[in-house]
């Protein structure tokens, strides 16, 4: 159900390289698909002029909704949770790396209702980040 193409409509974290690139986001598409128990996921966006596919595949957890995401280096996974969806509209996952977390929203059509915001900022909220570091996405982009 979660496969297809989604939108980033939000993010909240704590990022400082976000922080000091939130004047430059632009639309970011992102297609999900399943190859065999992993989620692929690529991701598009502009960095630096260019146009970027970026891959990534989150290997599943022993506990639905949760996935891991291997980087390089010992320190770099991070762990993936489908906090709230609804497949056909929304969904809202969080990113946990050491004791740093991200929540991010996505949409099937790059903006989501209010109410679909609400619930974000509520999560946003219940993990101890405010709107100083939430980020939303424009609706245009050039990739």
């Amino acid at each position: 159900q979660f496969a297809g193409r989604w939108f980033l409509v939000g993010v909240a974290s704590r990022c400082s390289r976000l922080a000091e690139r939130s004047h430059q986001l632009e639309a970011t598409a992102v297609v999900v698909a399943l190859e065999g128990q992993n989620v692929a996921i690529s991701t598009f966006r502009k960095l630096d002029g260019i146009c970027w596919e970026i891959k990534q595949r989150y290997l599943p957890a022993k506990t639905h909704g949760r996935f891991l995401l291997k980087g390089r280096g010992y320190s770099s996974k991070v762990d993936v949770v489908v906090g709230e969806t609804d497949y056909s509209s929304y969904a809202i996952l969080f990113y946990q790396k050491g004791r740093n977390i991200s929540v991010k929203l996505y949409g099937r059509a790059s903006r989501v209702s209010d109410a679909v915001a609400e619930k974000f900022e509520q999560h946003v909220r219940a993990v101890g980040l405010d709107e100083d570091v939430t980020y939303y996405f424009p609706t245009y982009g050039r990739c």
